[in-house]
């Protein structure tokens, strides 16, 4: 067990503290892939009334972006679109945004928590909501990579025949992606460079 600070209130912290504090968020972050990982594979076994469950689903879609070429980032995010489903039954997007927002660009994070309206251009209509919904961002400069995402691999996710590979193909690639976060307000902060 690691050492830990001892003041009451934050504003009674000291640099020594954040020192401290530091080394243990590295520690933590070391391990985030695997954390990803794991709640990724809570989705196993949910079917939600679909074809095929939503961790099947995942596989699929990053089966279908990989097996077109696209680069280890994209097809991280297309394995993560859905990964809020368990917690954000209303909004799965957003939390699957949040969750890749620090190691990936904008244009991929921007796809991910935008694919629900964008798909919901193929569903919404049987639910009595407007398919065209997503046309209030036409015009956006990500607007085509996430109807081009949605139209090519999530939308067409839900095929108990298709080839799916599985999650150890992709770990290396999330391992890899979560390395080193490229957007964060705490990427500057020394305490939380790793040590030379």
């Amino acid at each position: 067990m690691s050492a830990r600070t001892t003041f009451t209130r934050m504003e009674d912290s000291t640099q020594d503290d954040w020192r401290a504090i530091g080394a243990e968020v590295m520690h933590s972050a070391r391990s985030l892939p695997d954390r990803v990982l794991a709640h990724l594979k809570l989705l196993d076994g949910d079917h939600g009334g679909f074809p095929i469950d939503r961790y099947q689903h995942s596989l699929q879609t990053a089966t279908r972006a990989a097996k077109d070429g696209r680069d280890d980032e994209y097809v991280v995010c297309a394995l993560l679109h859905d990964i809020g489903d368990t917690l954000g039954s209303y909004n799965h997007f957003d939390i699957a945004a949040a969750i890749v927002k620090p190691f990936v660009s904008d244009a991929n994070r921007w796809m991910v928590q935008h694919h629900g309206i964008f798909q919901g251009y193929y569903f919404f209509h049987h639910i009595g909501l407007d398919r065209h919904l997503r046309d209030q961002f036409r015009g956006h400069e990500h607007y085509a990579r996430t109807e081009e995402f949605c139209a090519l691999y999530d939308n067409a996710a839900f095929d108990a025949q298709a080839e799916t590979w599985p999650i150890e193909a992709f770990e290396p690639l999330v391992r890899q992606v979560f390395a080193q976060p490229l957007n964060s307000v705490y990427k500057a902060a020394s305490v939380l460079k790793p040590a030379a």
